[in-house]
């Protein structure tokens, strides 16, 4: 029996029910809300995200992943808060976000100095609370594998070896970076059943796909309602292949959905994508790859076993 770290306290893995991935309840730049409070207004982001997990729970979501780590702003307290608010699951996340550097204080420090702050957080809590991460987070983007990112990698890996949770990445599938990814998790000798490369749905590219999965990785199709990288049918041909392939048991559907976020002036993200948000993947994604053949089953691979298979190690 797996009992998983939420907001609000141990889950049974075999409690996690319909399960989005990949949602976060806020991101915002750490450095501007520190040094520029004025600028934001907590009472309306809780709204916003309140707003969006009832949506979702509405349509049958009992449990939602959020990867909001370090350089993304993460407030354990505020993730809780919704949780309450909404009597949601909610596993929260530790590790850093990077594309290219980490602080100097990491920098002058070694990885396990690193890896030991990750494990603090899933055992003993996240930010002077005693509310404990579930999962671990990593990031590498456009820029690469550089040093920094590399070493947080390697810490997430170690950290994942001492406490057992799994690993979920953020990959740029054009720069190649989920195989990379895997490279180094693998060479630190991480279980490949608990990582998950993110965002794998950025690209059609069948032969990248399938040299992940080949190598016993869960795949993020994650970014439903995104159509910079990709358009929403690419996105579903995608997964129907895959599905056709027997991938169905490694494959997660979500959306990678902020329900608020500073890095864009105001209105720009509503505009360039209308349809993201936190259910659009059960309002239409879900309706029209059951129109194209995949298999209730399968579904239910993509949005129920698949995450207690990614937290049990299966």
């Amino acid at each position: 029996m797996t009992f998983i770290n939420s907001v609000t306290g141990p889950v049974n893995a075999s409690e996690l029910g319909l399960t989005l991935i990949h949602e976060h309840m806020r991101v915002r730049s750490e450095s501007i809300h520190a040094q520029f409070p004025h600028l934001y207004n907590e009472k309306q982001e809780i709204a916003k995200a309140v707003e969006q997990v009832n949506r979702a729970k509405k349509l049958g979501v009992k449990t939602i992943c959020d990867p909001t780590v370090m350089e993304q702003g993460r407030d354990i307290r505020f993730i809780e808060k919704i949780a309450r608010e909404t009597d949601t699951q909610i596993i929260a996340a530790t590790g850093i976000y990077t594309y290219n550097y980490i602080p100097t204080h990491f920098q002058t420090r070694s990885i396990d100095y690193m890896a030991d702050l990750f494990v603090r957080d899933i055992e003993v809590g996240i930010q002077n609370t005693s509310i404990k991460a579930g999962f671990l987070k990593c990031a590498t983007d456009a820029p690469g594998v550089t040093a920094d990112v590399e070493k947080v990698m390697r810490a997430v890996a170690r950290a994942h070896k001492k406490t057992g949770v799994p690993i979920m990445t953020h990959s740029h599938p054009a720069s190649g970076t989920g195989l990379k990814q895997l490279d180094i998790l693998l060479e630190e000798g991480a279980n490949p059943n608990q990582i998950l490369i993110g965002h794998t749905g950025d690209t059609d590219n069948l032969e990248y796909i399938s040299n992940i999965l080949k190598q016993g990785a869960f795949i993020g199709m994650d970014r439903y309602g995104l159509t910079r990288e990709c358009s929403t049918v690419n996105r579903n041909n995608t997964v129907i292949e895959l599905a056709k392939q027997g991938y169905s048991n490694r494959m997660f559907l979500s959306q990678d959905y902020c329900c608020t976020m500073d890095w864009f002036p105001e209105g720009v993200i509503e505009e360039r994508f209308p349809k993201w948000s936190m259910s659009f993947v059960l309002e239409e994604v879900v309706p029209e790859l059951k129109r194209k053949g995949v298999t209730e089953q399968q579904i239910q691979h993509m949005l129920f076993d698949n995450a207690r298979c990614w937290f049990e190690g299966k």
